[in-house]
């Protein structure tokens, strides 16, 4: 058996991120809530894919990579974490997003370009049978150039990426010993690629067996990320040789609160960013975390997360994608 720490990687957040418990919050709730606070990654403007490109940077400068190639959404804090990780190498960044080109380029678009990406902007309606072919034609272009490319699929959603967040349970695993405090009963996170809740699924089970993961889909129905989470929670597992099996039914995932569109802020994301930061005087964003908080919120409402239970939530960043969205933030 191996271990997070067995694999190549650089080093680009500030690890361990601060747990901290939400008082007010969770007793508004009748939980015990903490938060993980993968905002305060550092690297980039932070955010939970700090962690998963550690590993796959360390992978495109053993391959002697020159041009970096991902894609997302306008406000994808994946794409502009991207950006920011190939310049710390020296490599070029090439940012397929979905969405028509803006007329203001704002929160991580905004990023995007400080960070000197070279961006390409797909038709949303087109984007899933385009985004494949632009991708590949930006890798045979650095080719011809004779550069190296690498692809990093969406969200950095791959099984070495997912062990940024095997690692993640571990470090909670070490804080909360710290704290002479038990496991949680229940993980919340938002999944937009399934590469975290891969990574929470995996440690998880290693350390905390006893501990529920619930991912709070901002995109994509649920038999979708349960087949994709599932196999790359397999793959993952297999990279540890772990003897862990997943299948689609291990995957909890709650997919009523993406509202009209992913990307899209939601009435009740909107309101849960207002709850959180008058309550705790902690940002979440519109696209991600504010809907993954509308879910926790919900799911305790209704619940499906018991009274009394000890949860903590993933804080993944997006704080840029507060300052597009300010009119609609205001006017709610």
């Amino acid at each position: 058996m191996k271990h997070a720490n067995d694999f190549e990687r650089v080093s680009l957040g500030f690890f361990p991120t601060p747990l901290e418990r939400l008082d007010t919050l969770g007793n508004s709730l009748g939980i015990k809530l903490d938060i993980k606070r993968d905002d305060y990654t550092g690297f980039g403007g932070g955010g939970n894919k700090v962690r998963k490109l550690e590993y796959l940077m360390a992978e495109a400068c053993r391959q002697g990579v020159n041009v970096v190639i991902t894609t997302g959404g306008h406000q994808s804090n994946h794409a502009r974490m991207v950006a920011a990780a190939a310049r710390k190498f020296g490599m070029k960044p090439v940012l397929v997003l979905r969405g028509n080109q803006p007329e203001v380029y704002q929160g991580n678009l905004l990023l995007d370009k400080l960070f000197g990406a070279e961006l390409e902007f797909l038709d949303p309606d087109e984007y899933f049978t385009q985004i494949e072919g632009a991708m590949n034609a930006h890798a045979a272009a650095a080719n011809a150039r004779g550069e190296k490319a690498l692809i990093i699929p969406l969200g950095g959603a791959t099984p070495l990426g997912a062990l940024g967040y095997v690692k993640a349970i571990e470090e909670m695993d070490a804080q909360l010993k710290q704290r002479n405090q038990q496991p949680p009963q229940v993980i919340v996170a938002p999944t937009g690629s399934g590469g975290t809740l891969a990574g929470l699924y995996v440690g998880t089970r290693q350390f905390w067996p006893e501990t529920k993961i619930v991912g709070i889909s901002v995109s994509a129905k649920a038999p979708w990320f349960q087949d994709k989470i599932s196999a790359m929670a397999q793959d993952c597992a297999n990279l540890l040789e772990w003897p862990q099996s997943w299948s689609p039914e291990d995957i909890w995932i709650e997919d009523g609160f993406v509202g009209t569109a992913y990307g899209v802020p939601s009435d009740g994301g909107i309101e849960a960013i207002y709850r959180v930061a008058q309550a705790e005087g902690v940002l979440l964003d519109p696209v991600y975390t504010g809907k993954a908080m509308h879910g926790l919120i919900s799911l305790v409402e209704q619940g499906k997360i018991q009274a009394g239970s000890s949860v903590i939530f993933v804080h993944c960043g997006g704080s840029p994608a507060l300052y597009p969205f300010a009119k609609t933030l205001l006017d709610h």
